[in-house]
């Protein structure tokens, strides 16, 4: 069970976390989770590069052990990098300190004020750690979204997955794709799509600021 549009009543609870980024001009900002992948994150680079289009990618640590020149080349081509932990953490599931260390894991290999949590599942005491200074010296950013595309709902059809995209996403959403092999059926079908149909609406797609 997932919600596709994030609910006023849960960015008001939690205000400390980036929602959508406010804006009066026509700018989405993609995002892709759980890279790189040795298909799927080629793909979308691909994929960006014929819109001209920037996104931000949130990386699992042990990924990019397994495909460093693919992180390498979502950096060279100028889109923005996130901290995704290393193993795919579900806050909900480790303790503070656990989850503090899979974030501080990544951040060996991930250099981004950036951070998204896995599965969207972070504690309250798990907020005022990452938001603090200890971890960084100038804290994180919780990046979390507007628009929850679905790919990663094996009985959502591909169609259904680009119109969660095209019938809620607006100037200033942070909309959620996952660069993975569970989402690819779904992803390599919706972000062409999704890229033709706002392009031709007059939005631009740009990189999550840090």
């Amino acid at each position: 069970m997932y919600l596709v549009k994030t609910p006023w009543w849960l960015r008001a609870i939690y205000k400390q976390l980036v929602w959508k980024i406010p804006t009066e001009e026509k700018i989405i900002y993609l995002s892709f989770d759980d890279g790189p992948h040795e298909t799927a994150t080629p793909f979308v680079l691909n994929t960006l590069a014929k819109y001209n289009a920037k996104a931000s990618f949130f990386c699992i640590g042990k990924n990019i052990l397994r495909y460093p020149a693919i992180y390498a080349q979502i950096q060279a081509e100028e889109h923005a990098v996130g901290n995704h932990t290393q193993h795919h953490a579900n806050g909900w599931k480790v303790t503070d300190e656990k989850y503090v260390a899979e974030i501080n894991e990544a951040a060996t290999l991930i250099e981004s004020n950036l951070f998204r949590p896995p599965y969207g599942r972070i504690s309250k005491s798990q907020i005022r750690k990452i938001i603090q200074t200890p971890l960084r010296p100038k804290g994180y950013k919780i990046i979390m979204w507007s628009v929850l595309s679905g790919d990663f709902d094996l009985y959502l059809s591909p169609a259904a997955c680009t119109a969660n995209v095209i019938n809620h996403a607006k100037a200033g959403s942070i909309v959620v794709f996952h660069d993975s092999a569970k989402a690819w059926e779904r992803m390599h079908y919706a972000l062409p799509r999704v890229l033709e149909h706002f392009t031709k609406l007059g939005y631009r797609f740009e990189a999550l600021p840090k």
